[in-house]
């Protein structure tokens, strides 16, 4: 089983789901990697997102498997890509995605920013989840502001034909006024459904429940698309 995890934008906590998804997934007995096939502000493929990936993982690949294009700047892959002269292939990130695949039996792959994050040549983070023909999960930082986020990127997800496996609340701002009116708006908006609920500062154990029922249920779900 993969899962292409994206996000509503930088920030929302896409690396701490991934990691989390991924250690459920070992908890419940499966073997698991998670993988992030462009990184920016990333140097040598080693980043604090990278880092926390492969601490989770239960499953030993090489990091140019993992990390498929790093690239120093912190900005977006099209322009960090264009000033380093090198263009973002897509099949030379799915031949990284097998291998990954053909080592765990869960692999979360996470991208970069938001879903329309630019990869240069026209190219978005959309494009790539397509090329790879993952299912997508977005992460919504539970924020001020989040709804329009949310909406728009999740009918952009929608639109494109990817399977849309769901959706994590992931609440970023805890002062966040009326928290629960916004996740139940965006569950009665959002065409995919609420696979689980978080929030910044639970300790990771006290969310492997969830986390957990949620990769039995993509596992029996995904398997059968």
């Amino acid at each position: 089983m993969t899962v292409f995890v994206t996000g509503t934008d930088t920030g929302c906590g896409k690396t701490y789901i991934s990691g989390l998804l991924i250690r459920a997934a070992i908890f419940s007995g499966y073997s698991a990697c998670g993988m992030k096939p462009v990184a920016t502000g990333s140097l040598q493929g080693e980043n604090e997102d990278v880092a926390k990936l492969l601490e989770a993982s239960s499953v030993e690949m090489p990091l140019k498997d993992r990390v498929v294009y790093s690239f120093a700047p912190p900005c977006s892959p099209h322009i960090a890509s264009s000033q380093a002269g090198k263009i973002i292939s897509f099949p030379k990130i799915e031949e990284a995605y097998r291998r990954c695949a053909s080592e765990a039996e869960v692999v979360v792959v996470e991208g970069v920013g938001g879903w329309k994050v630019p990869l240069g040549q026209g190219l978005f983070i959309e494009d790539l989840a397509l090329f790879l023909k993952l299912p997508v999960v977005l992460v919504v930082g539970i924020k001020l502001g989040c709804i329009n986020h949310a909406i728009l990127a999740a009918q952009s997800i929608v639109n494109s034909g990817v399977p849309f496996a769901g959706w994590v609340a992931n609440q970023t701002a805890l002062d966040l006024y009326a928290a629960d009116d916004v996740v139940s708006f965006l569950g009665e908006s959002i065409e995919a459904p609420l696979l689980f609920r978080t929030k910044w500062g639970v300790p990771l154990e006290q969310s492997y429940a969830k986390a957990s029922f949620c990769i039995e249920n993509l596992y029996r779900g995904i398997t059968t698309l």
